[in-house]
């Protein structure tokens, strides 16, 4: 069996709204093993971005442990915190909106080499243009900024931008969420590609359930904060127990609740799934 990369314990995460406290996150407990993906699913507002904001700390838990290889990042201040960002990267949903527009591919690529200490020029060049390359993009992207390209092609320089960190975990919250169904499994293609020749262990936020049976070894089921049901993926979407996951996985398989480019999942109220 491999061993825990991540193991997250009692984490809690809330936020202020006004005079009142609102508990995103409540008591949630998972591991992700090392080489392995970690599905999390359920509609949205279930805590599964404010989980993804936590692990890489954009933003502070409540309380709570994150453990990864061992070191508690949850309670870390920022100059503990710092050089060991590196190991935990993010794709994000909005491959519009999470690319610097004044940059160009190398440069968005090159950035994190920079801050890994990588002082030569040269060395980051060849190294961003090694990257671009593994993500399926010519030699000729390395020059062309955010604009030039269409919504895949980004999400590709930013999957090239994370792995040039050289992380040992890749939370991708809803990565594939906002392309065209061929460019989404070009992409997901990509993934498993470079888990297959990296070992990179993943965390993979979707409301997709293709998506998730297609990518992840284990899944976890997010309802309003808290966790509702776990277990391999194949088990769990095939035989859900809890019903909130049986309403999720009936939502997905009714072709009316899909529109434009991706699935959107219609769930009866949690009070009338009880």
């Amino acid at each position: 069996m491999s061993a825990t990369l991540l193991s997250v314990e009692n984490l809690v995460v809330d936020y202020q709204v006004g005079r009142e406290t609102h508990r995103a996150v409540d008591d949630v407990s998972f591991e992700i093993a090392t080489g392995q993906t970690l599905a999390m699913v359920g509609e949205s507002g279930c805590g599964k971005s404010t989980i993804a904001k936590a692990l890489v700390r954009l933003i502070t838990p409540t309380s709570g442990r994150i453990v990864l290889n061992g070191v508690d990042l949850a309670a870390m201040k920022e100059r503990e915190l710092r050089p060991l960002r590196s190991r935990i990267q993010m794709v994000f949903q909005d491959p519009y909106g999470s690319l610097d527009p004044h940059l160009n591919a190398q440069e968005i690529v090159g950035e994190p080499l920079r801050l890994r200490g990588v002082r030569s020029k040269a060395a980051r060049h060849a190294e961003a243009a090694r990257l671009i390359d593994l993500v399926g993009l010519p030699t000729t992207a390395l020059d062309r900024r955010p604009q030039e390209f269409s919504g895949g092609q980004r999400q590709r320089i930013g999957i090239a931008r994370a792995l040039a960190s050289k992380p040992d975990l890749l939370v991708c919250d809803e990565a594939t969420s906002a392309l065209d169904v061929s460019v989404q499994a070009q992409v997901l293609a990509l993934l498993v590609e470079i888990q297959r020749e990296t070992g990179l262990t993943y965390l993979f936020i979707s409301h997709n359930l293709g998506v998730v049976r297609q990518l992840s070894d284990n899944v976890v089921v997010m309802s309003r904060g808290v966790i509702v049901e776990r277990g391999p993926t194949a088990g769990v979407l095939e035989a859900p127990r809890n019903p909130y996951t049986r309403a999720l996985r009936a939502a997905a398989l009714d072709p009316t609740t899909i529109h434009g480019r991706k699935p959107r999942h219609i769930l009866v109220p949690a009070e009338r799934i009880a």
